[in-house]
């Protein structure tokens, strides 16, 4: 069912009425699929216009990552990794046609891209938790603003995934969350339920099974579970094998109302919003 959501980035509207896709750029050499990593000018450079051609509508860029064990990273080292590749997009493509989104919980993060590129989204794991500036930032300079549920670090989090009810305990979360971002008048919000985030498989799989009880909330959904481990593990696979299973998830998903797809492979991803239009709305 359609629902007539859309964000604003720095006065150019996304809409968020019909699903999309953000592909994943990541700039991070730990990341947890090998296939995603990037570390050239000429990776990023081919990654970012491979994405667009494919049907991106968002670039999602990190410089940290936030896989179950991973190390941790300096701010300074993840601006710098942040920055160069915005300075990267800039030099050799120039203006891009889509909006740019920042994965990090640090506001210094977002203030060092805002300097260098403008108006982009940030997408924060941690909903304001892990900084408290991060509201202040996001609210002072108008940016649409990701948020996600997660407990602890990437090192403690395997550890912290006892729920009485994992889907009400999250929007239990969020709706308290909201709460605060009250006090901060940040409109343009999409929800993120932070698959493998001090979650277990079948804490996972409940989440995909329930994924239509989070519309009960007036904002948009992202959902990232592309080449996840619930995923590999489960169908006895490498990661590289795990395409098909993400597909298959994809469009359980999107029939739980998820308005943005976070994905590795955006051809794919792109395709399964397609036939998922063409099942579900009217075609033009």
């Amino acid at each position: 069912m359609k629902r007539n959501f859309s964000i604003n980035v720095g006065g150019k509207i996304l809409d968020l009425s019909t699903p999309c896709v953000m592909s994943i750029i990541n700039v991070t050499p730990d990341s947890f699929w090998e296939g995603s990593r990037l570390e050239t000018d000429i990776s990023i450079v081919e990654s970012v216009e491979r994405a667009i051609s494919e049907g991106a509508s968002i670039l999602d860029i990190g410089g940290y990552s936030s896989r179950p064990g991973a190390d941790e990273v300096s701010t300074t080292e993840e601006i710098k990794r942040i920055v160069s590749t915005l300075k990267t997009i800039k030099q050799h493509i120039g203006e891009i046609n889509i909006p740019i989104s920042i994965d990090t919980f640090r506001s210094d993060v977002v203030k060092a891209a805002l300097d260098c590129w403008g108006a982009i989204i940030v997408n924060d794991i941690s909903f304001g938790e892990d900084d408290d500036k991060m509201f202040n930032t996001v609210s002072d300079n108008s940016l649409p603003y990701i948020a996600m549920h997660k407990r602890g670090t990437p090192k403690s989090m395997g550890q912290l995934n006892s729920y009485n009810d994992v889907v009400e305990d999250i929007l239990i979360y969020f709706s308290e969350r909201i709460e605060k971002l009250k006090e901060f008048n940040i409109d343009d919000l999409i929800l993120d339920v932070g698959f493998g985030f001090a979650k277990d498989a079948a804490q996972n799989f409940e989440l995909v099974r329930r994924y239509d009880e989070f519309s009960v909330l007036p904002f948009p959904t992202l959902a990232g579970i592309s080449r996840k481990r619930m995923i590999w593990q489960t169908l006895d696979v490498d990661i590289s094998e795990s395409l098909n299973g993400t597909s298959a998830l994809h469009w359980e998903l999107l029939r739980g109302g998820a308005s943005i797809l976070r994905v590795h492979d955006t051809k794919a991803a792109s395709e399964v919003i397609k036939l998922y239009k063409s099942v579900f709305y009217e075609l033009s």
